[in-house]
């Protein structure tokens, strides 16, 4: 038996962080399917293996425990495998970053696909972009990390705030490679630890199978491609 179940779409996006924590810890675990992915969202609070509105969910077979929510999958996960240190301040840290995370990719989805990106919108929100880089460099200036080492919270080795920092803007700038530029410039030292988090064997692994598996999609429908059409050419209006 697999020691997890993810229940998630087939996209590099949500899921994605909860695909690098179970891989750097070396888990073992199952996806569900897209099928599965829809019953399961669309069954009945009473019927679902935990009450949720949607993906992620994931079960730990250990315990037969269900828990949904991003954050909470990877709290839950980090606690369990030694990746979230026990220093108050620390922990309320990597639990602030992935609360950042889940805002970024809130707001590049323009509220969960409430609205498609436009040329204009785009061009409004890079600013806001560029600070939520800053904010994340800034954090880890502050805790001894450069370009060339160090991890985010001043750790001797990746935990989960890196993994989460890394899986965030890592993913986000190899699918949506015209933002790559843009991190360098503004977060060089996020930019230096996501290419050596991405670079551990358990990380490479990981994308070369999520590719395989999901293309290059990222957070999937009408949004990525409202998304990508105001930033795939270098010189499009709103490009930085």
């Amino acid at each position: 038996m697999t020691d997890f179940t993810l229940h998630y779409w087939p996209i590099q996006f949500r899921g994605q962080f909860v695909r690098a924590v179970l891989a750097h810890v070396g888990a073992s675990w199952n996806e569900t399917g897209f099928d599965d992915v829809v019953t399961q969202k669309s069954a009945k609070p009473a019927q679902q293996l935990i009450p949720h509105m949607g993906p992620p969910v994931l079960t730990d077979h250990d315990r037969e425990f269900s828990i949904s929510q991003m954050a909470a999958i990877l709290v839950y996960l980090g606690e369990k495998h030694g990746l979230v240190a026990d220093e108050l301040a620390s922990r309320a840290m990597t639990i602030k970053l992935i609360d950042d995370a889940n805002d970024v990719l809130y707001e590049m989805t323009r509220h969960n696909g409430a609205q498609q990106w436009t040329h204009e919108a785009w061009r409004e929100f890079q600013p806001r972009l560029q600070r939520w880089m800053a904010i994340f460099e800034e954090t880890g200036r502050r805790n001894g990390l450069t370009e060339q080492s160090g991890f985010i919270l001043g750790t001797d080795v990746p935990g989960l705030a890196d993994l989460v920092t890394a899986t965030l803007w890592g993913t986000m700038t190899a699918k949506l490679p015209p933002l790559r530029p843009m991190l360098e410039a503004h977060a060089p030292a996020i930019t230096g630890l996501c290419d050596r988090v991405g670079a551990l064997p358990s990380q490479t692994e990981l994308r070369k199978k999520s590719d395989e598996d999901f293309g290059d999609a990222w957070c999937g429908g009408e949004i990525e491609a409202s998304l990508r059409a105001v930033i795939q050419e270098p010189n499009a209006p709103g490009s930085s």
